[in-house]
């Protein structure tokens, strides 16, 4: 192991070691900030921290983007860093992330061969979806203006260090629901007194799925997920009220908007039939990721002359990723590199067993590196 991997294992693990959920990022951001201004990087603190490294005279400004945060979950891995804050761990390689930035800051830092401007974005609460509009609300896209804007996340289950993306959209939206039902309470004996909330929600439940199965088009490749059924009934006593929440997965703006109005429909319909009174909400945070298709043509290319097995038209993910409002705003590429295919590499994302590789912390940056200067070239 060289004595940069070294380095970054060791980063890594600390990370690891000392997770922190969206928006309470204070001692990650003050490690990057410190390694960032070492390096005689430009640091800017905020919601989160930017580093802006310029070399020669170019106008151009390409923006590289990292999440920070960790997961409300209680790891069960065995290795030596474990994370040290109950019920919170980095189960989806943040930590990995945010250390093949910093490395490819060293590296670009070190031997600055290019022309413009790199701007290092270290975003909080990647995972609820804020971290990247708060950025932008703060003026992060307005104070450091880029041409173009990039991210990278693991991927297990892929080949150690296989890239992949695609052109158009890569990651799906998210939208949680969430429906209230007003009907009367009553005792379970007399259930024709009153409107048991339970069996209207329960008809909901089922309404809902037809929405996938009968309104949209076979292969839109949406989701509507019911994932609480919460009630006020008792063990002899029929619930007057009950809250039903869910999240809501699509490929496209319009075939979000279509589920949105069939669940509104659908919900207007079962209130009328049972007499009772029925509110929904319906919010979307994540928005679907959309790559632009130079930036992502460019992307592939470095890729492929770099030497990593690269896949050009991967299938588009179900998950969300807030990337998508940055590259909603600048057009970018979200790029996946794959963290193994056996045991914790292995394991999914959000798994309380999973783990970045380390071996991706070496390819990681030498890729971010290889990519601003071709980006951003020595004329």
């Amino acid at each position: 192991m060289s004595e940069f991997t070294s380095r970054l294992t060791e980063l890594r693990h600390d990370f690891h070691q000392h997770p922190e959920l969206g928006f309470q990022e204070e001692r990650t951001k003050a490690i990057i900030a410190t390694r960032l201004k070492e390096l005689g990087i430009e640091v800017h603190e905020g919601i989160g921290v930017v580093g802006v490294l310029k070399a020669g005279n170019g106008n151009r400004s390409i923006g590289l983007r990292a999440d920070m945060d960790a997961l409300p979950i209680t790891e069960t891995s065995k290795h030596a860093y474990t994370s040290n804050t109950d019920g919170v761990m980095h189960a989806c390689g943040h930590d990995g992330h945010t250390t093949m930035l910093l490395g490819a800051a060293e590296l670009l830092a070190k031997d600055p061969q290019f022309e413009g401007t790199v701007v290092f974005i270290f975003q909080p609460n990647e995972e609820h979806g804020l971290g990247a509009q708060a950025m932008i609300n703060e003026g992060v896209l307005e104070n450091f203006p880029i041409q173009e804007v990039y991210a990278i996340h693991n991927l297990p289950g892929a080949p150690v260090g296989q890239l992949s993306t695609r052109p158009g959209q890569i990651c799906a939206s998210e939208s949680l629901f969430e429906i209230k039902i007003k009907g009367q309470g009553g005792h379970a004996s007399m259930p024709h007194v009153g409107v048991d909330a339970i069996t209207v929600g329960a008809e909901l439940v089922t309404s809902l799925q037809t929405i996938i199965a009968r309104k949209l088009a076979p292969g839109a490749g949406a989701v509507v997920s019911v994932t609480e059924f919460i009630t006020d009934g008792q063990r002899n006593v029929l619930p007057g009220n009950a809250t039903l929440k869910g999240d809501v997965r699509a490929r496209l703006p319009a075939d979000r908007d279509a589920v949105r109005r069939f669940m509104q429909q659908i919900v207007d319909g079962v209130a009328t039939t049972h007499n009772v009174q029925m509110d929904m909400s319906f919010n979307t945070e994540f928005i679907e990721t959309i790559n632009a298709e130079q930036p992502t043509a460019a992307a592939v290319d470095v890729g492929i002359n770099s030497g990593l097995e690269t896949i050009v038209n991967r299938p588009a993910m179900s998950f969300s990723e807030d990337f998508a409002h940055f590259s909603a705003a600048v057009p970018g590429c979200f790029l996946l590199l794959g963290n193994g295919e056996t045991g914790a590499h292995g394991q999914p994302l959000h798994a309380s067993d999973y783990d970045f590789n380390d071996e991706l912390l070496p390819i990681g940056a030498h890729y971010w590196v290889d990519l601003v200067r071709a980006r951003l070239p020595v004329l």
